[in-house]
């Protein structure tokens, strides 16, 4: 029929979705986005993507439903096509997916950098990854310290996390704590925004990247796009980076879009090159030879620091590491693990006899994760559970490997060792060395 509208499903996780339906299909004549399908992140199907952020052509919003009612929605609905549209997945994962769309008949769609990329008026440097939990925070936090040396103003830009009241996320700046404890940030934001406060950056985020670019343009000389899992930048990079890692080498090839990522990448940071074996570090050499020859190649290590090493030796510890990196990372150890190993740890606790309500769920959905303690917090609910599942652990000694203090946000009766870790750039070129050549260019 002539001037039928092509009726859409986005599936996300409340952030890349928000962000394809903001540039591509909100006030677009030619589509009708019926719904969202919501996973990875507990507690964002039934709601409803609001009016105010949808636009007049939705005045009533867009309601999200979970994933798994998806193929009954394509039937609902009449759908014609569905957008996927969020990360850290493997092409089997999200291939099996295409499948079950287009066995109920509708077309599946990928939406590339031409369709959702913003342009802004300030050089943009963005720092992705292959997947997360490959080093991407702490190449972000050196790569903004150089930034500020050259003498530039910078402001980070982190990609989404919304999980509260999206109108009134719908662009947030943080300059101080107190503004984490205004937004109510989860401890998932905090592990992202907590480390550029601390070095004086201010961080946006939130609903409508257009609305944050703009707004963030008014403060910086240069825009710093702080990836999130293996996405693609929301912004069009000037310097585009990724960090590779080599303790999943492969995945450069084998994850979604992290593999995108990896082929137009400006410059590749192989992280962990001190804990990996040299072998798999020099496959994904390989990899960027046959996919990115004209991609630069960077080494880094990632080194840890506890305040007191005489302190883990000889007791029995619990690993706290960061929670994406444990779930939909598929990471099996973090810097936690290499601090108890290194230091002497007389045990690492199984924390599973001990987890509680939420916290019980999160295993059962992720069984790989093994003897360590994801530190979960997308909601007030969900830190209850935690801190209940700590005090639980019969250990000695709580080693956090998490990005901020976690006793900040939650009660930690145990003693608490944090462990720390940051880039160390080894050889040449060095990232500092590309990053001035390239913004110079620019």
């Amino acid at each position: 029929m002539v001037g039928k509208k092509i009726r859409v499903i986005i599936m996300g996780a409340a952030g890349r979705d928000f962000h394809n339906f903001n540039t591509v299909f909100r006030g677009n004549e030619s589509y009708e986005v019926v719904a969202f399908t919501a996973t990875q992140i507990p507690n964002i199907e039934g709601r409803r993507y609001p009016a105010e952020l949808a636009g007049d052509l939705y005045p009533q919003g867009i309601p999200i439903y979970p994933e798994s009612e998806l193929p009954e929605l394509i039937c609902k609905y009449d759908v014609d096509q569905v957008v996927f549209a969020y990360s850290d997945v493997s092409h089997q994962f999200i291939m099996e997916r295409a499948s079950a769309v287009l066995a109920a008949g509708a077309d599946f769609r990928l939406m590339g950098g031409k369709a959702t990329m913003l342009t802004s008026t300030k050089p943009v440097v963005a720092v992705c990854a292959v997947r997360t939990g490959s080093g991407k925070s702490q190449t972000t936090r050196y790569i903004a310290q150089e930034l500020q040396k050259m003498g530039y103003r910078v402001v980070a830009v982190r990609h989404p996390m919304p999980y509260g009241d999206l109108v009134r996320q719908r662009v947030q700046r943080f300059a101080t704590y107190a503004d984490l404890d205004k937004h109510e940030c989860t401890i998932e934001e905090r592990e992202e925004y907590e480390p550029h406060i601390d070095r004086g950056i201010v961080v946006y985020a939130g609903v409508d990247y257009e609305a944050i670019l703009r707004e963030a343009e008014k403060e910086a000389d240069v825009i710093l796009w702080d990836g999130g899992n293996n996405d693609l930048p929301f912004y069009k990079p000037d310097v585009h980076f990724v960090v590779a890692d080599p303790h999943r080498a492969g995945h450069e090839r084998t994850y979604y879009p992290g593999a995108a990522n990896f082929i137009r990448a400006d410059i590749i940071v192989i992280n962990k090159v001190d804990t990996a074996d040299l072998a798999n570090v020099n496959a994904i050499r390989d990899s960027a030879a046959a996919l990115n020859p004209d991609a630069v190649i960077i080494e880094a290590a990632s080194p840890i620091f506890v305040p007191d090493p005489s302190a883990i030796r000889g007791r029995r510890v619990l690993v706290i590491e960061d929670g994406p990196t444990l779930t939909h990372g598929e990471m099996k150890f973090g810097a936690g693990v290499v601090a108890a190993r290194r230091f002497g740890a007389a045990e690492i606790i199984d924390p599973r006899p001990y987890t509680v309500g939420s916290i019980t769920e999160t295993f059962q959905k992720y069984p790989e994760i093994g003897t360590l303690l994801p530190a979960m917090g997308y909601g007030a609910q969900q830190v209850k559970d935690l801190e209940e599942t700590i005090r639980r652990v019969p250990c000695d000694l709580v080693l956090a490997a998490t990005p901020i203090d976690l006793t900040r946000v939650a009660k930690i009766a145990q003693p608490v060792q944090r462990v720390g870790y940051d880039l160390q750039v080894i050889g040449h070129p060095t990232l500092t060395e590309v990053l001035r050549e390239r913004l110079a260019k620019k």
